[in-house]
């Protein structure tokens, strides 16, 4: 076998240059692609329907921690939800003694006047010495941190809200179509 004759492939063989450029074109490529997708990038979606004061820790606290972790998250407030959003009634939210059965007082005493008041106190005073953070602190973290409240527009309209009463950065104006389609597109679907 004779080593003179050269490989006819060794003819058709790219150039440095052409596989460097070439190497170059497919990363590009790749970035594009991976830009597309958005590999990074997990989504939360969360609805929150109960406007209670134990109620409205659960779904802040999650979408907080999501968005630390880098979640793109999500919370489209309906019904009585609409409350946690409303820079007034997100004050006053009440805790309800009756229908619990992890409270300290049996539903016959919860269900007397003024127990509503009063177990709401309680935990309001226990957030207080614990130093837990306010649903408004809460919000105003989330949205710092990229959350997007949404509003449910139906239940705007039908409970009678003034969309100007919502902390500032709360998105109204938002069906259900639209809360579906951002369900279909999340990674986690929480309803609260």
């Amino acid at each position: 076998m004779s080593t003179d004759t050269p490989d006819a492939s060794a003819d058709n063989a790219p150039s440095r240059a052409e596989l460097a450029a070439r190497v170059e074109e497919l990363e590009e490529e790749l970035a594009d692609v991976s830009a597309e997708v958005g590999d990074d990038n997990k989504k939360m979606s969360i609805i929150s329907t109960k406007g209670t004061l134990d109620m409205a820790y659960p779904p802040l606290i999650l979408a907080s921690t999501a968005a630390a972790f880098g979640y793109e998250v999500t919370v489209f407030h309906t019904f009585w939800g609409l409350d946690i959003l409303h820079e007034e009634r997100s004050k006053d939210l009440k805790l309800s003694s009756v229908g619990n059965p992890n409270m300290p007082v049996p539903n016959v005493v919860g269900a007397l006047p003024g127990m509503d008041r009063m177990t709401t106190k309680m935990m309001e005073k226990k957030i207080e010495d614990n130093e837990t953070a306010s649903i408004e602190e809460l919000i105003e973290t989330s949205l710092d941190m990229g959350v997007e409240f949404q509003a449910c527009q139906m239940t705007i309209e039908l409970m009678g809200y003034d969309e100007e009463k919502f902390y500032d950065g709360v998105v109204t104006g938002v069906g259900a179509a639209t809360a579906i389609q951002d369900m279909a597109e999340a990674d986690i679907q929480l309803l609260v």
